[in-house]
């Protein structure tokens, strides 16, 4: 079964800006998990690519605090409309039976400053990372991460609290 494809264009400032996630059914023994993708790496030409010009606004919240290298990885992580059209056709190809949909965006630009990049998050109890790359059928040409928080999702088994 196909999952349901979501996808918005959108007219952004420049070429990379296109956030994708998907919903797997079951993982991890939680339901309908959403998992943020993202590129954890790039080269630094493809950073000196963008003009960095208006891309980003004041802080999202009152205690960010703006950081140009911090803020570029929430830009850099993103992807293409070419990267992205590889990332779902990846999915459909080697996961569309356990996806509930796949969904993608363009970013809002300006971006607010300060916000955490998913490549700066660290795992933990609930918090965790899928390694795409070192899946054997990997064939992207570039890496990909997808980032998850467990603690966000119901158990697939429910318990019953006593009276």
């Amino acid at each position: 079964m196909i999952p349901i494809i979501q996808i918005q264009n959108g007219d952004i400032p420049i070429a990379r800006g296109y956030a994708v996630s998907m919903i797997v059914r079951s993982f991890k023994g939680r339901r309908d998990v959403e998992v943020h993708l993202f590129r954890p790496e790039w080269s630094a030409n493809e950073e000196n690519e963008i003009s960095w010009d208006n891309i980003f606004g004041p802080p999202a919240m009152l205690d960010a605090v703006p950081n140009a290298e911090k803020d570029r990885k929430i830009v850099m992580e993103s992807f293409t409309l070419d990267e992205r059209n590889q990332v779902i056709d990846y999915l459909k190809e080697h996961y569309s039976s356990r996806l509930d949909s796949i969904n993608s965006n363009p970013m809002e630009f300006p971006i607010p400053s300060g916000l955490p990049a998913l490549c700066s998050m660290d795992e933990g109890k609930d918090f965790g990372l899928i390694k795409f790359e070192k899946v054997p059928h990997f064939n992207l040409p570039f890496t990909l991460r997808g980032f998850y928080n467990l603690s966000a999702h119901r158990p697939l088994v429910e318990t019953r609290e006593e009276d």
